[in-house]
């Protein structure tokens, strides 16, 4: 087989499996890509893409452990050729805009139609952007400087304090969020003191129901 006609490799890492194989199936039924590994967490992900040097990865938001945003970022800084597409069940209007500025080409929803799926893989490749046309003329005014509402407090939030607010929501403490983030326990007490100023909130009896919520609308 000629190097022209050699399919794109693709790397999947996301913390389901079922996720995974779907996606597989998805893209392996294209000539023109193959998907040449897979992972549920971050380190795993950074192993891989060092070990089978992929042309794209395909990140998912919630990772078993780590941060699908912080991985997109690690993987451009040491990997800058490798072109990364993030494929999540979380709130684009939330995600979308982290995502590419932490250096993905693009964004998409996991409940998009098998054509989208493929449609944001090629363009990806070809080394262009893909999102939704709401988030393309959000970034065109924000570009034009254009007046956009104020951002709620869930937006105000960096994309470390927003991952932890997720994580408190599903149930997990200081000690627990910060093994999976890699994190020390007194970097999450300082990050969940700022949420809290943030969002309003008094204590973490507040937080913990907020985050509850926020998750049960938008997870």
């Amino acid at each position: 087989m000629s190097m022209q006609s050699m399919p794109a490799r693709i790397l999947i890492i996301d913390d389901h499996p079922l996720v995974r194989e779907a996606l597989a199936t998805r893209i392996n039924f294209h000539a023109d890509m193959e998907v040449c590994g897979e992972a549920g967490t971050e380190e795993e992900a950074i192993s891989l893409v060092c070990q089978l040097s992929p042309d794209l990865v395909l990140v998912d938001i919630a990772l078993k452990s780590g941060h699908g945003i912080e991985l997109v970022k690690q993987i451009k800084l040491r990997h800058p050729k490798v072109k990364t597409l993030v494929v999540s069940g979380f709130q684009e209007s939330l995600y979308a805009e982290r995502a590419l500025r932490a250096g993905a080409l693009g964004y998409l929803n996991k409940q998009e139609s098998n054509e989208k799926v493929i449609d944001a893989i090629h363009t990806v490749l070809r080394g262009e952007h893909f999102v939704s046309p709401d988030i393309s003329q959000r970034l065109i005014n924000q570009s034009l400087g254009c007046v956009e509402a104020a951002k709620t407090p869930i937006e105000r939030l960096t994309d470390r304090e927003l991952e932890i607010f997720r994580l408190i929501g599903e149930g997990l403490t200081s000690g627990m969020i910060a093994e999976q983030l890699f994190l020390s326990p007194h970097t999450i007490d300082s990050h969940r003191n700022n949420i809290k100023r943030k969002l309003g909130l008094n204590n973490a009896a507040e937080m913990s129901r907020s985050a509850v919520q926020w998750l049960l609308e938008n997870g």
